[in-house]
This record gives C-alpha cells, structure tokens and sequence, in this order.
C-alpha cells in the first residue's frame, strides 16, 4: 500500500480519510490502523463483524487460488478485461475481492490503475496483497465499504452480496458498477454429477436504484478437468456447503469432470 492509495480509503470507525504514516493508517481523530507483513489493512468495523472470522473459509480461498492459477476462468477474465477496457477505469475498487486473481488481470490488462480491493476474509485478502502488492487491499465489507465516497470510476462485484447504496457511494458521479453473475447453463457439468436433478440457474436483469442499465457481456467457455482440479472446483463453490453427501461422494470418485462456465456481466452507470 503506498500513500497515494491510502489516500482513497476511510476510517472504518468514523468514515474520516485515511493517510498513511510509516505502516499505520490513521485518520485526523487518532483511529489508526497498523499495515501486515503482507501490506494490507484490517478496517472491518468491529460492529461489522458478525463472526470470529467472516468470510469464506481457508479451505475455499486456497482451493480458489490454485483454481484460478491455473487458468481455468482465463476466457471469462480476459472477458472483464475487455468490459473495463471499454469504460473509464483509472480507479477500480473490487468489492469482495477473494483472492485477487481477477485483480492481478485486470491489473496487468489495463496497464495499472489504481486499485482497491476488499474481503471479509481475512486470509483472501492477505493472498491478494501478495499477489499484487501495486495495488491497495483491506479487510472490510461491501455494506460498509472502506473506500472514501465519490473515488471510483469503476465498480466491480464479481458473484459477492449486492451493496447498492454502498457502490454509489463509492462511485463518482457518472461512475459505472459491472455486476458478475452466471449464466443460465455455469457448472452445469458439475451439478449434473452432485445432484439428482440438476437445475438451470435463474437469469434475469434486475433494476436497482440509483443505477441505469448500460448493457450486458455474456462470457462462456467448456472446462475440462482432471485430478485435483475437479475438487478444487467443487471446494471453492457454495455447493461445497449444500450438497448431499451422496453428491459428494459421486464426485469424489470422478478423475474427470467437463462442464459448461460462464459469467454475464451486468453493466450499471450512477445516475
């Protein structure tokens, strides 16, 4: 974290700016904030904090970086990349940011902008300040975000809680939020093995206040897995909670998975 990139974040005790003195963050009524080895902040307000440690788990972070090391979502990456290309992008914040593999694309894809990105995991966050230590990352939550209103050009919320009041916030006038969600047909492969009747997931286009709909970007690609990768897939998802033991198990005896993935991405403009 560098003191430019400091300068775009608040306290998350009394929403005062940030600055950055040696490795403490600290704001003009004395809060402060000390840098970790890896070089993000904890600005999750205590209040906020609704668990001993919020967030996806260690299991699923580390699943999903080595998932996503490996290239599986470069076609759907290389997607966003063109969506940001196409809109002002000098300041990204990234709202439930995981792992920060999306930003370390986007990061080296648009040339460098200045970038936050935040998570309540704690140990998300950590991996993504060491894989893009040019860019600002805190732990902190989308409906009390850590960044300093009208900052960003740019909002995404890839597959993370919809904080729409928080995004307009953040944004500057004029500012755009792209909204990742998936497909009709994403992980169908792999639902058609963990469930007795796999199911399409819903597509819809929703209003939401504040923002106009600018358009859509439709992201797909096939997957063809082995070995490990196949669990890696199924750990990092929400079905690693919700699936039957017995879908569980199916898949555990699988060396080999093909599935359809892909993502929409939903472009909004603040009005």
């Amino acid at each position: 974290m560098t003191p430019g990139s400091a300068a775009a974040l608040r306290c998350p005790v009394c929403g005062g700016p940030l600055r950055l003195d040696a490795r403490t963050l600290r704001c003009p009524r004395a809060h402060s904030f000390d840098l970790a080895r890896e070089g993000y902040a904890n600005l999750l307000a205590i209040q906020k904090k609704h668990a001993a440690d919020p967030g996806d788990s260690k299991a699923m972070v580390r699943a999903r970086r080595a998932f996503l090391a490996a290239g599986h979502y470069a076609p759907l990456m290389q997607a966003l990349a063109e969506v940001c290309t196409a809109l002002p992008h000098a300041r990204i914040v990234d709202a439930g940011c995981g792992e920060g593999s999306y930003d370390r694309f986007l990061y080296d894809a648009l040339g460098g902008p200045e970038l936050i990105g935040f998570d309540l995991a704690k140990e998300a966050v950590r991996l993504a300040a060491r894989l893009t230590p040019e860019a600002a990352f805190c732990v902190g939550g989308s409906f009390s975000a850590p960044v300093r209103d009208g900052w960003a050009d740019l909002v995404l919320n890839i597959f993370s809680p919809f904080a729409g009041a928080e995004f307009r916030r953040m944004l500057r006038p004029g500012g755009h939020l792209i909204y990742a969600v998936p497909t009709a047909r994403h992980l169908y492969g792999l639902k058609e093995i963990l469930y007795e009747t796999p199911y399409e997931n819903e597509v819809k286009q929703t209003a939401y206040d504040g923002f106009a709909f600018v358009g859509e970007r439709e992201a797909a690609a096939m997957l063809a897995l082995q070995g490990e990768s196949v669990q890696q897939l199924f750990a990092m998802t929400p079905y690693y909670w919700k699936t039957p033991p017995a879908g569980a198990a199916r898949l555990a005896a699988c060396p080999a998975l093909t599935t359809e993935i892909g993502f929409r991405y939903l472009v909004y403009r603040k009005v």
